[in-house]
């Protein structure tokens, strides 16, 4: 902060210290009995320690420094929360530190805090962040936060400032900062245990009620700044935004001695007038400033120290600025300082990045074009083709299923949209730099840089017809940059469509886990917050109901790698262009279709050169396969041409070779009552396992030829018991560590479903001493 004065806070063991930093002094300045109050504002910052970091502290400290009219001494630079949390790796690799440090350096003086100060929980907020030997020197605000089962904040309410101009006119200025009342759904339950979230609007209009009721004792000030971690998704008007609902429809509410209002938590960017009745002025301003560091919030308000009151108020958005570093440094020295602490930090997550984390047995890319099939497999051309899908969109889908933690909730399909795929997975390796990073090795600055952006991961409830108007929204927009854009899908969705039907009508059929999508039934999608929010034009994502994990994709992706073992390309498609094919299918009936696009374009992908069609049913409890005929793949294009069976079929598989793209047409029922019986294959990695070290994952895969059996799977050690979900028969179980050694003896179950009989059978673990 500037040569101003903190006046104190409502917990005054959290106060704010008083910092002194010499800027330059503006060329003009209020007349006499008028005060310039320069509040410059910043939200979502999300910890971007990067190339641009210089750049916004510059935009910053030059609307703090050098706006016309406004001495620096009458300026506060104030956050509206989630400045850490969901940050870029430099800065996460750090617990945020560097963020801390900036934040710091720059002069923050307030900030309300955020959900994202919270996703490592309240304790290492309160003893880390805001209490430790590197804390954060600015007040970290939160009104509505209190010790679980009162009224009793945890944060400090409020902080004042007495701000003085060039001519000595002098104003005691109130921040008060609340954070959105959503905060526990969005963080892990266990980490805000003892804390409850209130009513933001309400918690503000009680202090502001506080800090103008006359009494010094219990704090007084001459302008109110309300921050909230809160606001509107829309951006048009503030009619619109407050038509819209929700907290910011709420801020309708407040008290209007409050003068100004910072919001963040949308990532939106907008300047409101928002009306107020018996206030100062008529309206005052609402700044939201984006997200990510890309503008900086400015409100300027004049207030007639004569008067007591404000008279005028106006408010911007300032992009960041694209000077160079040097002239930035130049201009305003403690940037030099920044620039050291953001060169650091991306030092420091060198070494973290070049640890391993994953294994590969072959590339998994994004789609390529330009490349050729040569010996019957695609190489190069030039990568980022989004309208083809791919190996590594499909790859990271499947974590997004996979890798949320079951206590946050279990996704039924993952969706990545292909923009978000920045980089590849290859398996020749370079030790050059890095001695670890052998062939097949994914480090995990190879997995960030695939995922860069640092979105949330989403937890959307949807039906399925929402999700399937996601699926016609791959027809982008006329206007679009591309027509089409072909989403990752995990490997248990399979989607068959028609380019060639009318519009809203190219999506014929839609699988997951071998069903049928039904209309009304809710499915839980698992996807980026891009996604979520309607981003490259998949509106329909916002026509489900939306969970916030709290979780940042790059964990989520980086921990499922860690516990997958070594991953194997997957070059079957989920999604097969066919024409002329029916809904359904009878017994012993003529059908033609042609199939379209059945190859693969990302790195190593196989020239599919045959189809098979088969068609399955049970019967007398076995799987029964007729192969109805093999017709050639050109080009990646198939015409097939067949007769049905006489009997009752279950399904009617198209199956491509050698890639194993399957298109599958479900017929009505099973043939008979009459269970199938699988069998029970399975591995085990580590083996043996370590006494108090290792836990071991038992893979599970149980197989009926033909099918790929649906329900639940078991690993049974003694009297404990743990399950797992099986995804196209297969199923990772980790068991937890052994205290003793010696030989385990595991039963290992299938436990059955309407159409398959309960299998099981036993295998034995050894532990040995580490």
């Amino acid at each position: 902060m500037n040569a101003r004065l903190a006046l104190g806070a409502s917990v005054s063991l959290l106060a704010g210290s008083l910092a002194i930093v010499a800027g330059t002094m503006a060329p003009a300045h209020a007349a006499d009995g008028q005060i310039k109050i320069n509040l410059v504002g910043i939200n979502d910052f999300h910890g971007r320690i990067d190339s641009n970091t210089v750049r916004w502290a510059g935009t910053v400290k030059k609307l703090e420094l050098d706006t016309p009219g406004a001495s620096p001494e009458a300026a506060l630079i104030v956050g509206a929360g989630d400045l850490i949390g969901a940050s870029v790796f430099a800065s996460a690799s750090a617990g945020d530190q560097p963020t801390i440090d900036v934040m710091n350096e720059i002069g923050l003086d307030a900030s309300a805090v955020g959900n994202h100060e919270f996703d490592k929980g309240w304790a290492d907020l309160r003893d880390r962040v805001v209490a430790s030997k590197t804390n954060a020197t600015w007040d970290y605000l939160g009104t509505n936060v209190y010790q679980k089962g009162t009224q009793n904040p945890v944060l400090p309410e409020y902080t004042t400032y007495n701000l003085k101009d060039a001519d000595g006119d002098a104003v005691t200025v109130g921040v008060i900062g609340a954070v959105t009342q959503e905060t526990p759904s969005l963080v892990s339950p266990a980490g805000v245990a003892t804390l409850d979230f209130g009513p933001a609007v309400a918690a503000v209009n009680r202090v502001a009620a506080q800090l103008s009721d006359g009494n010094p004792a219990n704090g007084e000030a001459d302008v109110l700044v309300a921050s909230f971690h809160a606001g509107s998704n829309v951006t048009s008007s503030y009619t619109a935004a407050f038509a819209a609902g929700g907290e910011f429809a709420a801020m309708a509410n407040l008290d209007p001695r409050i003068d100004a209002v910072f919001n963040g938590h949308t990532h939106q960017k907008y300047v409101f007038d928002q009306p107020v009745t018996g206030g100062d002025r008529p309206t005052r301003p609402m700044v939201q400033t984006g997200s990510y560091g890309d503008n900086v919030g400015q409100v300027l308000l004049d207030y007639d120290t004569t008067q007591h009151r404000v008279t005028a108020n106006a408010a911007s958005n300032t992009a960041r600025l694209t000077t160079s570093d040097a002239d930035l440094m130049a201009a305003y020295p403690v940037l030099q300082q920044v620039k050291s602490t953001v060169d650091a930090a991306i030092a420091k997550a060198k070494v973290v990045g070049d640890q391993p984390v994953g294994r590969i047995s072959d590339d998994i890319t994004t789609a390529f074009q330009g490349g050729t099939y040569a010996g019957g497999t695609y190489s190069g051309g030039e990568r980022d083709v989004r309208e083809q899908e791919s190996t590594l969109g499909d790859l990271v889908a499947n974590a997004l299923r996979d890798g949320v933690p079951a206590a946050q909730g279990t996704a039924d399909l993952g969706i990545v949209n292909p923009g978000g795929l920045r980089d590849e997975l290859y398996y020749e390796g370079d030790t050059s730099s890095n001695p670890a990073n052998k062939d097949g090795v994914v480090t995990y600055a190879e997995a960030n840089a695939v995922l860069p952006f640092v979105n949330n991961v989403w937890l959307i409830q949807m039906q399925g017809r929402d999700i399937r108007h996601v699926l016609e929204q791959q027809w982008q927009p006329e206007g679009a940059e591309r027509s089409f854009l072909a989403l990752g899908l995990s490997d248990n969705v399979r989607v068959i469509w028609d380019p060639s039907r009318p519009k809203g009508k190219h999506v014929k059929q839609v699988l997951i886990d071998g069903d049928l999508l039904k209309w009304r039934k809710t499915y839980t999608v698992s996807t980026f917050s891009y996604l979520g929010t309607g981003g490259d034009n998949f509106a329909a994502f916002e026509d489900g109901n939306a969970q916030d994990t709290g979780l940042v994709d790059r964990d989520v992706w980086i921990g499922y790698l860690k516990k997958a073992g070594i991953i194997s390309p997957d070059f079957a498609r989920q999604q097969v262009v066919a024409r002329h094919m029916k809904r359904s299918v009878a017994p012993d009936k003529h059908y033609y279709f042609r199939t379209k696009e059945l190859d693969l374009t990302s790195q190593g992908s196989p020239e599919n050169t045959e189809t098979s069609v088969f068609a399955t049913t049970v019967h007398n409890g076995k799987v029964v396969q007729v192969k109805l005929g093999e017709f050639p793949v050109n080009d990646g294009v198939a015409k097939v041409n067949f007769r049905t069976p006489r009997i009752r079929f279950s399904q009617l598989s198209v199956v491509a070779k050698p890639s194993r793209t399957t298109v599958g047409i479900f017929h009505g029922e099973w043939s008979d009552q009459i269970k199938a019986k699988p069998r029970i294959h399975t591995s085990m990695a580590p083996k043996p396992a370590v006494r108090g070290k290792t836990r071991t994952v038992v893979s599970i895969e149980v197989k009926v030829p033909g099918m790929n059996p649906k329900g639940w799977a078991a690993v049974k050690i003694g009297k404990a018991q743990f399950k797992g979900k099986l995804i196209d028969g297969k199923v990772n179980i980790r068991l937890p560590k052994f205290n003793t050694t010696g030989k385990q003896r595991l039963e290992v179950k299938y436990l059955g479903n309407a159409h398959y009989k309960r299998a099981y059978k036993y295998i034995n673990l050894w532990v040995v001493r580490g």
